[in-house]
């Protein structure tokens, strides 16, 4: 069976894109996107090669806008069946059927965290800008999802966003976490954070949280967009990263497999997550998770037995944390181990397999 995958752009690589990676490699399908930066791809472990439909702006909205309208033109009709793996990707479902979106989540910024975005990132004096911005783009979303034949998601989480905000139902499916790849090396003297440099994943509560745990040490491997809003905000968490935190950015993925087997624990703090492949991995390495009680973390870390669930996400109570589990980390192994091998990739594979199987039996009815 001949399967494409549509993906927003591939110049930055974070749990979306490397979804859209696998079922490219796994499907021995096809890859489209818009910018493709190849060397980033590769060192991440995927090596199948990313086609360009044609570049777009690197800065916001012109980025996210010029990627929906190359894919609302984008045509090919070689396949039998489509994967859209991106939320500026889905106008691909205009001229490329049958089709699956894969949803990570509704846009977030014009839909769950509009007014988290309009009050934390957007400018007072272009709000008005923002606003019409985020009404035409709410039209052109629920547009677009009528013409995508099937829906799966991520989580329950984002199963109810769906439900909310586009009117559609969708099955889940959790993302694939190459399970086999991590592993426990040792309990370090370090905490790990991976994340996006982006203002919703609240990195400045683990700045606070160690600044007033100098004994203790951070890790945040942090990837970031050459958009003036994200270098921006890295400079700002640049200036407040105390002594006892470092943040490094596109590590390659034996030196992130090395850092999840050799930390302490891992700490994430990102506002009502969709679902959150990092803490998976970090689980499969035998780490426990610190995480807030939101999101789609409730659906994969088990509160005392695989980490820490935060239903008060504040620098107290992250502090508090960090010292309980520092008492015995390992502790927490086993249980975060069997735990990941639940999200394994072969698991996501067989469900996505079966998907597909039934999109295009029906089609052929």
């Amino acid at each position: 069976m001949r399967i494409a995958i549509f993906h927003n752009y591939m110049d930055n690589i974070g749990g979306a894109e490397k979804v859209g990676l696998t079922l490219s490699k796994e499907f021995h399908a096809d890859i489209y996107s818009t910018n493709v930066d190849q060397k980033m791809v590769k060192r991440m472990g995927f090596t199948r090669q990313t086609k360009s439909i044609g570049k777009v702006p690197i800065h916001a909205p012109w980025k996210q806008q010029c990627s929906l309208l190359r894919f609302a033109v984008f045509r090919q009709k070689k396949y039998d069946c489509y994967i859209i793996d991106g939320d500026w990707a889905m106008s691909g479902a205009l001229r490329n059927r049958p089709c699956i979106w894969y949803v990570h989540s509704p846009i977030r910024e014009i839909w769950d965290l509009y007014k988290y975005t309009r009050e934390n990132t957007v400018k007072p004096h272009t709000r008005y800008l923002f606003d019409l911005w985020v009404f035409v783009n709410r039209i052109l979303n629920r547009f677009f999802v009528k013409r995508v034949d099937t829906l799966i998601c991520n989580s329950k989480h984002v199963q109810k966003r769906i439900k909310k905000y586009l009117h559609r139902d969708a099955r889940v499916i959790h993302p694939p976490v190459p399970t086999e790849k991590f592993r426990f090396l040792e309990s370090g003297d370090f905490w790990l954070s991976v994340n996006r440099l982006t203002p919703h994943k609240r990195i400045e509560l683990q700045l606070e949280a160690f600044r007033e745990l100098p004994q203790e040490r951070l890790v945040i491997v942090g990837s970031f967009e050459q958009a003036k809003h994200f270098l921006e905000y890295k400079k700002k968490l640049e200036s407040i990263t105390p002594d006892n935190v470092q943040i490094i950015s596109h590590v390659n993925e034996k030196e992130l497999q090395r850092l999840y087997g050799t930390c302490k624990g891992f700490l994430t703090t990102s506002k009502d997550e969709d679902f959150g492949m990092t803490p998976i991995e970090a689980m499969a390495a035998g780490k426990p998770v610190i995480a807030p009680y939101e999101g789609g973390y409730k659906e994969t870390i088990i509160h005392e037995r695989t980490g820490i669930l935060l239903k008060n996400i504040s620098t107290e109570h992250i502090v508090s944390a960090i010292k309980e589990i520092s008492k015995d980390p390992l502790k927490y192994r086993s249980a975060c181990e069997s735990q990941a091998k639940k999200f394994d990739t072969s698991i996501f594979i067989k469900k996505m397999d079966e998907e597909i199987q039934r999109l295009t039996r029906k089609q052929h009815s």
